[in-house]
């Protein structure tokens, strides 16, 4: 008898080990690495160099220039009055496509790198994670304009926009101060 409980103990032990070994390989939390990772690839497939990065002209043609990497639109180039929308054209955009103009009027791609006082240096996860979520500069200012489509990354989890916030705040901040956008 004695035995018998011995061994439908031990068999207890072992499934119980078993069960919770399992759940928290299932609930890992992925590492802070792990997280920036997940950034890199929901910044690169979701496009955001498209736009944050400026164009230079290179050898085959219009290229990202990646030593100003998500830093926006340049605050050296002054725009020149957007051309007024004409027939089918409804929006134009510039050669670095990080300055745009259409009936919203002209918006300009943000400074995304973590500097303090040109980016999101200053930025909580919250306020950014707030600002995707409800399509306003803070959370709580004036609209996020064409043609960033915050409305497609408003659908992201929690757990990856804050890997992209992860990912964005380990990039090499670059102070560049994006013109604010013209509002009509």
């Amino acid at each position: 008898m004695k035995r018998t409980l011995t061994i439908a103990a031990l068999v207890a032990v072992v499934a119980i080990v078993a069960t919770l070994t399992v759940t928290a390989k299932s609930t890992n939390v992925p590492t802070k690495q792990q997280q920036i990772a997940r950034g890199e690839y929901l910044v690169t497939v979701g496009g955001c160099n498209d736009c944050h990065t400026p164009l230079k002209m290179g050898p085959k043609g219009p290229e990202p220039d990646l030593s100003r990497m998500l830093s926006g639109h340049p605050e050296h180039m002054a725009m020149p009055p957007a051309p007024k929308p004409n027939g089918p054209w409804l929006w134009t955009g510039a050669a670095t496509n990080t300055a745009f103009a259409g009936p919203w009027g002209v918006s300009y791609a943000r400074n995304l790198t973590p500097d303090d006082n040109t980016g999101i240096g200053i930025w909580s996860e919250e306020m950014f994670v707030n600002t995707i979520r409800s399509g306003k500069h803070w959370g709580v200012a004036r609209p996020i304009l064409p043609p960033m489509p915050w409305q497609n990354y408003a659908r992201m989890n929690d757990e990856d926009l804050r890997a992209v916030y992860s990912y964005l705040r380990s990039i090499r901040p670059i102070r560049n101060q994006v013109p604010d956008a013209v509002v009509r």
